[in-house]
């Protein structure tokens, strides 16, 4: 409510600082654009073949009016802002399964340690064929993902089919399961650390995990691979936080929206969790947005370089703006720039060198080719670089089935993130960082 009367005070004080003519003008036009919606409502309301709820009609008519701006912006009913959440916490009560679906029954891809799917012995190609006795056929994937989660303590019943093996039941008690935005793993003296998804995890995720490679290498460690391949973004300050991990001072990234007096400017403080060490940044056309901001930054302050391909492009901020009782509104309020003053709208950031990848080659997740590539700029209604127009792309791939991770939500009781190449030596991307930095192509920062 708080926010209504905001917004509406704001809307007076336009009209009461506007010569009183156009103040007049502009208030008899919107009365009568909202006359206009009203007529559409009863007529569809009246006379439309089927009845429809009033709800359904206004919900649609909202989200109609946010989408016709642009790609980003949208309303979001109840439950979308409430999975929007899971995906921002990085938490949620459930079992701790990684799933898929396959005939119809829920398949399990393997379950995540230390979760109650883990401690009750549920393995990787386990059918769940029931929850609380009720069969899961005819459920979507994320209708039986709902079912599973839950308030944490709470109990389930799953009824398990394994091989050749009877059913059997188990009844588990759900738990707070925390989505696993970072992994890690050493490749010979350097560590690899890839960045899935910015939400509340990822910048305690990426002190954790260097901190980690650091207590196992000691002084043997001679550089960083940042993988944030794949990752379509999440919080602006989870990506502020993960950029300041690696810079001492300076600039990190800056927001503009329509007034300039709302410019925001956010710079990094003195630490470097890195130690100095030289770093590579993996890129590609799936990384975007959050990852966009970490990418430029270290770029324009030469304290990483980048390998891989271009960057998506998305240079825009989203604010989400509740609506108690309803859902929310996600509204693009400003576009940021890189410490250099650079917008990367519609633009994307290119790599210091590009290695393009075969098929056979392609991380799990990513675009095998450039005539597959999707970008900002090929989105309907995207926002235009202030700079210029962007080079045009060549039209996206119809559309696939997003395998099992690739939603914008977690589709499955689990994180819900693609994971790195489980074979480094075919991924072309990270083999050539790791020459560069076992070569010593990428020296520390000056200091």
């Amino acid at each position: 409510m708080k926010r209504r009367l905001l917004l509406g005070l704001a809307a007076g004080v336009v009209l009461a600082l506007a010569p009183a003519g156009a103040a007049e003008k502009n208030s008899a036009e919107t009365y009568r654009l909202l006359n206009l919606f009203g007529d559409v409502f009863e007529r569809v309301r009246n006379d439309y073949v089927e009845p429809v709820a009033d709800q359904e009609l206004v919900e649609s008519a909202i989200n109609g009016m946010l989408t016709a701006l642009d790609p980003h912006s949208a309303y979001l009913n109840a439950k979308s802002y409430r999975d929007m959440q899971v995906q921002t916490r990085g938490e949620f009560g459930g079992l701790g399964i990684e799933v898929s679906q396959e005939a119809g029954f829920v398949k399990v891809v393997s379950p995540i340690d230390d979760t109650p799917a883990h401690r009750a012995g549920i393995q990787p190609g386990d059918l769940i064929t029931h929850l609380d006795g009720e069969s899961v056929q005819g459920l979507t994937l994320n209708e039986a993902v709902d079912k599973m989660r839950g308030p944490p303590n709470t109990q389930i019943k799953l009824t398990i089919r394994r091989g050749t093996k009877d059913p059997f039941d188990l009844t588990l008690t759900r738990a707070v399961i925390r989505i696993q935005t970072v992994r890690h793993r050493i490749e010979g003296t350097i560590a690899y650390i890839r960045i899935t998804q910015f939400n509340e995890q990822a910048d305690a995720g990426l002190k954790k995990a260097l901190n980690d490679i650091k207590t196992e290498l000691g002084k043997k460690l001679n550089g960083v691979v940042l993988d944030l391949r794949n990752n379509p973004g999440g919080l602006l300050d989870q990506a502020v936080a993960v950029s300041d991990a690696f810079l001492d001072q300076g600039e990190i990234v800056s927001t503009r929206s329509r007034r300039p007096e709302e410019t925001q400017r956010y710079n990094a403080r003195r630490g470097d969790i890195a130690e100095g060490l030289p770093i590579v940044v993996l890129i590609n056309d799936g990384s975007a947005s959050a990852s966009e901001i970490v990418a430029g930054a270290l770029q324009d302050h030469k304290r990483a370089v980048l390998v891989g391909s271009k960057s998506f492009g998305k240079g825009s901020v989203q604010t989400i703006i509740p609506l108690p009782g309803y859902g929310a509104v996600k509204l693009t309020t400003a576009r940021y720039y890189t410490p250099s003053g650079r917008s990367i709208q519609q633009v994307g950031i290119a790599p210091d060198h590009e290695v393009k990848v075969a098929k056979a080659d392609t991380p799990e997740g990513a675009q095998p080719s450039q005539e597959n590539r999707r970008t900002e700029a090929s989105l309907p209604k995207s926002l235009k670089n202030e700079n210029g127009p962007a080079k045009a792309e060549p039209p996206p791939a119809p559309a696939k089935a997003a395998p099992p991770g690739n939603a914008a939500r977690p589709p499955a009781d689990h994180e819900g993130l693609r994971r790195p190449s489980d074979d480094p030596a075919q991924d072309a991307q990270l083999q050539k960082a790791l020459e560069l930095l076992r070569t010593g192509a990428v020296r520390p920062p000056s200091r």
